[in-house]
């Protein structure tokens, strides 16, 4: 099997055009004696000569002007290649993607990217909203570089950042200001409609296991979005239980929200990566930006 380089054929394509190795030579930045062995091997590999060569000139034989076009198209598609590649390759580590749940993606995210892009306009950050369910399994494949969300537990493989740690509250419709105050007991909640996410959320498993610490037994949820949760709690359907950060989306609802005590159930807000995989730049500004943002954030909506 013949294997040619792109250096050979570099040497050969300005050989043809020079007709002179010298300047053919100067033109690769090696010496012509550098060039003669560049030539000789090709001419090796391929079984024929290339050159016709006397004291004065130096002529392509037939076989080397058929091979020419050949060897330029071969260069020209390299090059091309390459450049191609190496933009994509450039873009891609400008731009940052970034997978949260559709709650911190709406209500976060938006404004954080705004005012980060103010200190790094040159880097790209790419949102994708998606179920917590999913975030991990878009982190571990690649599909995003990092992943927003409540961890439980180490995950291996896995690279994990503290970005806020929330809590759990109650959320009820505006009608009675008994309602009004600024912590709630879990038992408190006993004889209350409680409307629910399905059982199949991490945060809801985590709502029942306290529920039923506190003597309550919760009917199984059929909702899957906390903005439809706090919709039906704002029509009077019962009350809800939520993480803090969705304390944004209640801004536009008639509901008033509690923080859940006795015990204070804390949810750890991390981002998460793959070991495996090296980061875009730019990453570390924005998740050090991110840090301080949330914080602000959550300062901003009273979750502090």
């Amino acid at each position: 099997m013949m294997n040619f380089t792109s250096r050979q054929f570099q040497a050969f394509s300005l050989v043809a055009q020079h007709r002179n190795f010298s300047r053919a030579a100067e033109a690769l930045f090696i010496t012509p004696s550098g060039l003669s062995v560049l030539i000789r091997e090709l001419e090796s590999q391929l079984g024929f000569r290339l050159f016709d060569r006397t004291t004065r000139h130096v002529v392509l034989t037939a076989y080397g002007q058929e091979l020419l076009p050949i060897a330029q198209k071969s260069l020209a598609d390299v090059d091309g290649a390459v450049s191609r590649i190496g933009r994509t390759a450039t873009e891609s580590s400008r731009t940052l993607s970034v997978g949260a749940s559709p709650l911190i993606a709406a209500n976060v995210l938006p404004q954080a990217i705004k005012e980060f892009r103010t200190h790094r306009p040159e880097i790209r950050i790419q949102l994708r909203d998606c179920e917590p369910a999913s975030i991990i399994p878009m982190v571990e494949s690649g599909k995003v570089d990092i992943g927003l969300r409540v961890l439980y537990k180490p995950l291996p493989g896995l690279r994990r950042i503290p970005m806020f740690r929330f809590c759990l509250m109650v959320v009820r419709a505006d009608n009675d200001p008994a309602f009004r105050r600024a912590s709630t007991t879990w038992s408190a909640l006993k004889g209350e409609n409680l409307v629910s996410l399905v059982p199949t959320n991490e945060i809801q498993q985590l709502i029942n296991k306290h529920l039923a610490q506190a003597g309550i037994v919760q009917q199984a949820g059929v909702i899957h979005y906390v903005d439809t949760l706090l919709a039906m709690v704002e029509a009077g359907e019962g009350s809800g239980i939520i993480p803090s950060w969705a304390l944004a989306a209640c801004r536009n609802r008639k509901v008033v929200m509690s923080r859940l005590i006795n015990p204070v159930v804390n949810l750890d807000f991390y981002q998460i990566s793959n070991r495996g995989k090296q980061l875009p730049q730019g990453a570390t500004d924005f998740t050090s930006f991110l840090q301080s943002y949330i914080a602000r954030w959550a300062g901003r909506a009273g979750i502090l």
